[in-house]
């Protein structure tokens, strides 16, 4: 709210807008120096660079990148869309896209779909309005489609932590199979019979092959039954809602071991057994997935599969700037191998 007597006083006059050409000036050199400068650092002689840097930060420069876009048709920045941004498995992998990026001078838009397609398309939408140079995508849905209408405006694209059999898109992933196995095998070997799988929607491709090497150990071993618990989302709350109806199983039922999808799960299993008296892992033994930094740390450790979750992120990256630099660069698949981490949630 302004005052009437604030309004009679004389305001400062707003500084205009340094241009490119106001820097040219006042540095002695050409406009396309200063350009060459804000975009190809490495064209100019170290000394003419260091001098116009000078003068940029003397007049307070900002250069228009919206205006640079317009004239060049895209951007220096790469967006990247992650399930769930308050997972720190993907936050993991995006400080690695990040590193690397960074290495290079382009910075990274993070994008978080929530595992909604409505919104993971509403993202899409806006990094093809913000002319992204790169998209980095962990899809919820059959998204094919509309990456290869993305790729075809002319922005790159590499699919994360999903292995996709299309020839069309670069992709890292972590051997999901294999990594079920090991923490299937782990939890037969340490002489548990009923393990139950908590995890979902079963229509994710981490949890359908997970799931699907449990199965495989499962019924290659006998006297071992397998139970899959479908959760709606991969968060704590999922995992402890789904311990407290499993609880409710008479004992015959009720499972000795429980593998979660990922670690946010396990922590809500723990959490719940924890408030239900039950002993971890004298009654149920519990597996995670992923490592993150909160498996280790939780008052009973929990056993997990560790991913190379930033080593995912660098890879990306790479894949991702191979593609800008050669739109026509061979399709590259990397699959990352995990290992299993035992702690006390499963070896007492």
């Amino acid at each position: 709210m302004v005052t009437e007597a604030e309004a009679s006083l004389p305001r400062e006059r707003s500084p205009r807008h340094v241009s490119v050409k106001d820097v040219a000036a006042a540095a002695g050199v050409s406009v396309g120096t200063v350009s060459n400068v804000l975009n190809r650092p490495d064209k100019v002689l170290p000394s003419t660079l260091e001098h116009v840097l000078g003068v940029i930060d003397e007049l307070g420069f900002v250069r228009n990148d919206a205006a640079r876009q317009l004239r060049a048709g895209t951007s220096r920045s790469v967006g990247m869309v992650v399930l769930d941004v308050r997972n720190p498995f993907f936050t993991d992998v995006a400080q690695g896209v990040e590193a690397r990026l960074g290495e290079q001078g382009r910075p990274l838009i993070l994008a978080n779909s929530g595992q909604d397609e409505a919104r993971e398309s509403t993202y899409l939408d806006l990094f093809e309005e913000q002319r992204v140079s790169g998209l980095l995508i962990t899809p919820v849905g059959q998204v094919l489609p509309r990456l290869r209408r993305i790729r075809d405006r002319g922005t790159a694209v590499v699919i994360v932590d999903r292995r996709v059999g299309s020839r069309e898109f670069s992709s890292v992933s972590v051997d999901d199979k294999l990594g079920g196995r090991l923490a299937a095998q782990h939890l037969v070997d340490v002489g548990r019979r009923r393990i139950a799988f908590v995890g979902g929607p079963r229509g994710l491709n981490q949890v359908k092959d997970r799931l699907a090497a449990a199965e495989m150990v499962a019924s290659a071993s006998r006297g071992v039954a397998l139970r899959f618990v479908e959760t709606a989302t991969m968060d704590a709350d999922a995992g402890r809602r789904a311990a407290e109806d499993l609880l409710k199983l008479d004992g015959r039922e009720r499972p000795d071991a429980i593998f979660a999808a990922n670690d946010l799960i396990a922590l809500g299993v723990l959490q719940a057994l924890t408030l239900a008296r039950v002993r971890v892992p004298d009654d149920i033994a519990i597996v995670g997935y992923d490592d993150i930094d909160f498996a280790a740390s939780a008052a009973i450790p929990i056993t997990s599969v560790r991913q190379p979750r930033e080593g995912m992120g660098q890879v990306a990256a790479d894949l991702l700037l191979d593609v800008i630099a050669d739109p026509a660069r061979r399709v590259r698949h990397v699959v990352l191998e995990p290992e299993l981490v035992v702690r006390r949630s499963t070896a007492g």
